[in-house]
């Protein structure tokens, strides 16, 4: 194997590179635009559900009731309408998502310690959304409830009723609950595939279109040293992409990894290696620029979006794409990123998604290099 070859490979495909801006926004621009519509747009978290309320009774319990709503930082109180058809027709615009309609006597029956029961109204057309605003209700109600209890039971002159079992409750590694601190890392997978697997997936095949696969064929150059000198450009624009990730996570976003920066480093270029040896897999295979991109995108991108537990969770999904999802990289680099950026983790470990990867990208390398030797180099 020789440096002096590699390198003379290296120098065509930079030029190449330089020359061609398509490759180039593809490989800076769109990353860039990923992480700042990802970071800003795509959010998991759920606050401020739009809420209007109707209130037959007019009391000072109810506006009591309805200024309790509005206080909790889960709900905004949008509107104050007259009827339930009025409510009806924000929830079918979507302008709303939860109507609460308050009954007349809801302060009789209150003092009078009977049942009140209070309507609530849900948008269910995006079930994640609704199950969780519906939790906020019922978490509204028992608070509310509880606060009412105790008001009785002070006027009673009676002692505080303690609750039998106290839930105390500490989250761990996201203790503020934000989606944003896993997705960040999450699209640092997704940039990488774009930049890796998708940009390499053209480059052989470039060479056959070309009609120039048939010179580099007639040179002294070896498979390795062929495969080497296409992907270290690569290597190096991912690489890239990581880093601006990363700075961009923490200056914008204030995503900051928790365990070792050389950590993610040497688990960051293991990936890319990864993704370079399964584009350039691709790009050998096809043989067609065209051909190449799609399969690079059904191949590489989307799995890595959605069967690496980064958007969706694996254990929902069938049994099949549960067993898809062991032989998607992204699953165990993603699992890795979770593990430094938010819960401390070392290379102690870490290290059985380290080895699976290594096997993945010697496995990708044999059957490549065992592919172009076939091709003659």
């Amino acid at each position: 194997m020789s440096a002096h070859k590699i390198m003379a490979v290296m120098k065509k495909e930079f030029y190449h590179l330089i020359r061609d801006p398509r490759s180039l926004i593809l490989a800076f621009i769109i990353p860039l635009c990923l992480i700042l519509l990802f970071g800003y747009a795509l959010s998991l978290d759920v606050n401020n559900v739009e809420t209007v309320v109707v209130d037959y009774d007019r009391t000072d319990v109810s506006r009591d009731f309805i200024t309790h709503l509005g206080a909790s930082p889960y709900f905004l109180v949008k509107a104050r309408v007259r009827d339930a058809g009025e409510v009806a027709w924000y929830l079918d615009r979507g302008t709303a998502a939860v109507g609460i309609i308050i009954p007349p006597g809801f302060a009789r029956d209150l003092h009078s310690d009977r049942e009140t029961p209070v309507q609530v109204l849900m948008d269910g057309s995006d079930p994640n959304f609704s199950n969780i605003a519906k939790g906020y209700v019922t978490a509204f109600m028992a608070a509310y409830n509880q606060k009412l209890l105790l008001e009785f039971l002070n006027r009673n002159g009676q002692e505080e009723i303690k609750v039998p079992v106290l839930g105390r409750i500490r989250v761990w590694f996201n203790e503020d609950l934000e989606s944003r601190k896993f997705i960040i890392p999450g699209i640092i997978a997704v940039i990488i595939m774009i930049a890796g697997a998708i940009l390499t997936s053209l480059v052989i095949a470039r060479e056959y279109e070309n009609g120039t696969m048939e010179t580099i064929k007639s040179l002294p150059l070896s498979a390795i040293e062929l495969l080497l000198g296409k992907s270290i450009p690569y290597f190096f624009i991912s690489l890239i992409n990581v880093l601006v990730s990363v700075l961009l996570g923490q200056v914008l976003f204030g995503v900051v990894m928790k365990a070792g920066f050389w950590l993610m480093i040497l688990a960051s270029s293991l990936y890319i290696f990864v993704a370079l040896a399964l584009g350039l897999l691709i790009s050998t295979v096809t043989r067609s620029q065209l051909v190449a991109n799609q399969s690079a995108i059904l191949i590489t991108y989307l799995p890595s979006l959605m069967l690496s537990n980064f958007v969706f969770p694996v254990s929902n999904m069938p049994v099949v794409l549960q067993g898809l999802s062991y032989i998607v990289p992204a699953t165990y680099y993603i699992d890795v990123l979770s593990g430094i950026y938010l819960k401390d983790l070392g290379f102690t470990h870490l290290w059985p998604d380290f080895v699976i990867l290594a096997v993945m990208f010697v496995v990708l390398a044999i059957i490549n290099v065992a592919i172009l030797k076939k091709e003659g180099l």
